[in-house]
């Protein structure tokens, strides 16, 4: 074996054995992430399983032998465990239902059977193609000498990772986000390493005739050896995390009707500065955006995280700090301001500056 071949094993084992250890762990760790953990557990087991493979191969052992027929592929499953996964955080009760996630894995399930058909072909050939039916001959050429394997992986986990980002900006609260800033990391990892993917198999295709391919797999796997032992460690670590308190799950119309909601009040309370007027509530409000006032309060918790009052003093704040920067308005007292951008008491003035700001009023003032 040559030295190169050697490192090789080596980084595929380190990464498979690391990622086989840390996914036991994290599948009976119980907490609030239990279901999370497991799902994440089974993204390590499966990458492990991969690189074991692949060290097998190294070896000799799987190529049109009796591991062969016993080595399936298992490729597709890895975009949908990560949208799982996702899922499992933000709601830590959640549990797969086949009624409603069956499609999710039909991808697999294609995978699995078209993957025996397959191999199971090298019991019909005897070296010529009349040996072999139509779909058997042109099923093998197209699963074994193309990249489509490759290409159809890849485009699974680019299509769940941009949707487990889509659901963790818009299901996750204000106060959570730093929390899964580490699931954000892992979701463009995986991203941009599919879209390499792509990309290289793709150029190998059309300008090598996929000849090119055993300079690139090598690579490829070592690069999967590194993200099994990253997203291992990044699990590990995050044993003392709470699930995070997630909003509630919107469907696609409704985050939509929200976000839209969401604009027109951002041009309403820009263009009209209603958060001036001491009497506003939220009723008024809502019949200005002509809506009912429990989607209004929805779009202020869901969408911007915020109640209706903190929403409207945050306004008149950063409307006073902009008062307050102008040198005109020297003469007039910090309170007077405060009347002038809505607030209609000391006392509500004071608290909303802290509850906002964490500062005192005059605090605010000397440090504008």
């Amino acid at each position: 074996m040559k030295l190169l071949e050697i490192i090789l094993v080596i980084l595929l084992c380190v990464g498979g054995i690391q990622g086989f250890v840390y996914g036991i762990i994290l599948w009976n760790r119980n907490n609030l992430n239990t279901s999370a953990n497991r799902f994440l557990a089974a993204i390590l087991f499966f990458f492990s399983y991969r690189l074991f493979v692949e060290v097998l191969k190294l070896f000799g052992i799987g190529f049109y032998d009796i591991w062969y027929h016993l080595f399936l592929e298992f490729n597709w499953i890895y975009g949908v465990l990560i949208y799982f996964f996702v899922k499992a955080y933000l709601i830590p009760n959640f549990k797969i239902q086949l009624k409603r996630d069956w499609i999710h894995f039909l991808p697999v399930i294609i995978e699995f059977i078209w993957s025996n058909y397959i191999k199971s072909q090298n019991f019909f050939w005897d070296g010529t193609r009349e040996s072999l039916t139509w779909l058997g001959y042109w099923g093998y050429v197209v699963w074994m000498h193309y990249p489509t394997m490759y290409i159809i992986c890849g485009l699974l986990i680019i299509y769940y990772g941009v949707n487990s980002r889509k659901l963790l900006l818009s299901n996750t609260d204000v106060a959570h986000k730093e929390k899964t800033k580490w699931i954000h990391r892992i979701l463009i990892i995986l991203i941009t390493y599919s879209v390499l993917l792509i990309t290289i198999v793709t150029i190998d295709l059309l300008f090598f005739n996929y000849a090119f391919e055993k300079f690139y797999t090598y690579p490829l796997f070592v690069g999967m050896a590194l993200i099994t032992y990253w997203l291992g460690i990044e699990g590990f670590y995050r044993k003392s995390i709470p699930a995070v308190k997630s909003k509630t799950m919107l469907s696609q119309k409704e985050q939509r009707q929200l976000e839209i909601i969401g604009k027109n009040l951002e041009q309403l309370m820009t263009t009209s500065q209603l958060y001036r007027d001491p009497e506003l509530t939220l009723s008024k409000l809502s019949d200005k955006l002509q809506i009912k006032p429990y989607l209004l309060t929805k779009c202020l918790n869901i969408h911007f995280g915020k109640k209706f009052s903190d929403y409207v003093n945050e306004l008149r704040i950063d409307e006073l700090k902009d008062l307050l920067k102008d040198s005109n308005n020297e003469k007039y007292t910090l309170l007077s301001l405060a009347f002038e951008v809505g607030f209609n008491s000391k006392a509500s003035f004071n608290r909303a500056v802290k509850k906002a700001t964490g500062k005192s009023p005059r605090d605010l003032r000397l440090e504008i």
